[in-house]
């Protein structure tokens, strides 16, 4: 892998660069991007744009990663895209255009703006792969620029310090647009600050020009005031559990209201719609509540402080339960900080069940073991990720709580046990580089 566009750039030439056909919101971070862009996408279809989604990765079904109007899409057109997208690859890749096939990802974010651009898509929300610079979301007509996070992740790529992930991920800011940061530590935001200035993006800071002024939690819903310039409150209620989705919402808000305002087609900002279509949403995979009698929750939770934005939330959403009858069912891959998030998750439970996630990037519950044991006073290791949910869920005590944490991987694949997935679903849950789509076939 070299840090360059090169590939992605000439293969989307080659398509007739559909992902410049629609204005966009870009959106990139550490943790949040994928909730802050499922929201996004639901308040700009509620405003009547038709809209297209891309995420990663997907949990279920590879197909989730790109929706339109909140439809993935359907198997027939993967097939017919990835087809041609092979053809262009392949003639390429023979006359010399570009020196090696395209990854996996790159293939996929070519199906994405290739059919979206069939389906006539006026509006898209796309979420970055890792990074920003380098990724092959990057050749976007960004509308709005988002940067939810900053965390230290994927270091032997992104750098080993905040200042450098912060520089990696400025480079989805492009001159004529709006860009969007989160609450990010001192020295990634000067990163980003500087950046923004030098290319005359203004910028809206959470915190600063974006408020969360209060929030309420009943056990149905929260209700959150959000305050941007232009926007003295907005009182919205959100479906979603977690204390860190608020903070999600008014990034979402705050983006797509700057979206809007440059939209001359189409209905205006709607308050009204806004508070539809976020009152309605749920998130797969985030503070997912799976069972009630043990209540169950799945989480895509694989940073540290993610971890503890899920152990906050856990203690406020179900207060009374006992740690001591509660468990965890983790895996994870091998660029994870291990010791970091166990060192998170501990307050939640004095049991933790530990499994394989299938891939080859994933760590031996074996290993997961050493670090575990000090951290959690009852250690198991499970032969699966689905054997260790189920002696999980029997040694749950009644007044304790279940959580699957850890990886996309492992959320995915104990969906896709508990829920089915069709029998002609292929299993792409891993596939690392793919020269050719041909597994999909």
């Amino acid at each position: 892998m070299k840090p360059t566009l090169d590939v992605a750039r000439r293969l989307l030439a080659e398509l007739g660069d559909p992902q410049r056909r629609s204005p966009s919101i870009h959106i990139t971070g550490s943790k949040g991007k994928g909730s802050v862009a499922t929201m996004s996408e639901a308040i700009l279809r509620a405003h009547g744009r038709r809209t297209g989604l891309f995420t990663s990765p997907h949990l279920v079904s590879y197909r989730e990663r790109m929706r339109v109007n909140g439809v993935p899409i359907p198997p027939e057109e993967v097939v017919r895209g990835l087809r041609r997208i092979e053809e262009v690859a392949d003639r390429l890749e023979r006359s010399g255009e570009i020196d090696r096939s395209p990854t996996f990802f790159e293939i996929t974010t070519a199906l994405a703006f290739d059919w979206f651009r069939r389906e006539n898509v006026d509006a898209l929300v796309v979420e970055v792969g890792i990074g920003g610079r380098w990724d092959a979301t990057n050749l976007l007509a960004s509308r709005v620029g988002v940067v939810t996070t900053l965390e230290l992740e994927h270091v032997k790529i992104l750098g080993s310090t905040i200042a450098a992930i912060a520089g990696e991920k400025s480079g989805i800011f492009h001159a004529g647009m709006h860009g969007i940061l989160g609450e990010l530590p001192d020295e990634g935001r000067a990163v980003l600050d500087a950046v923004a200035g030098s290319l005359g993006v203004p910028l809206w800071h959470l915190g600063q020009e974006i408020v969360v002024r209060s929030r309420r939690w009943t056990r149905a819903h929260q209700e959150v005031q959000v305050a941007w310039p232009g926007r003295d409150s907005l009182p919205v209620r959100l479906r979603l559990e977690g204390d860190f989705q608020p903070k999600n919402a008014a990034l979402a808000l705050a983006a797509t209201y700057r979206f809007l305002e440059r939209d001359t087609e189409g209905p205006a900002w709607s308050a009204t719609r806004v508070r539809s279509a976020l009152a309605r949403l749920k998130i797969p995979g985030r503070m997912e509540p799976v069972e009630r009698d043990p209540p169950t929750y799945f989480d895509v939770a694989h940073t540290p402080e993610s971890a503890r934005a899920v152990a906050r939330s856990l203690a406020e959403v179900l207060p009374l339960r006992d740690p001591a009858e509660s468990v965890i069912v983790f895996g994870c891959l091998r660029d994870k900080p291990v010791r970091e998030i166990l060192d998170g998750l501990s307050p939640v439970a004095r049991t933790i069940v530990l499994v394989p996630v299938r891939s080859e990037r994933g760590v031996a519950p074996s290993e997961l073991r050493a670090i575990a044991l000090g951290r959690f006073p009852k250690v198991v290791v499970a032969p699966s990720a689905i054997e260790g949910y189920r002696r999980a869920r029997a040694a749950t005590g009644g007044h304790g709580l279940l959580l699957a944490i850890g990886s996309d991987y492992l959320i995915g694949e104990l969906k896709r046990e508990l829920e089915g997935v069709p029998s002609d679903e292929p299993d792409l849950s891993d596939p690392g580089r793919m020269g050719s789509p041909g597994p999909v076939k």
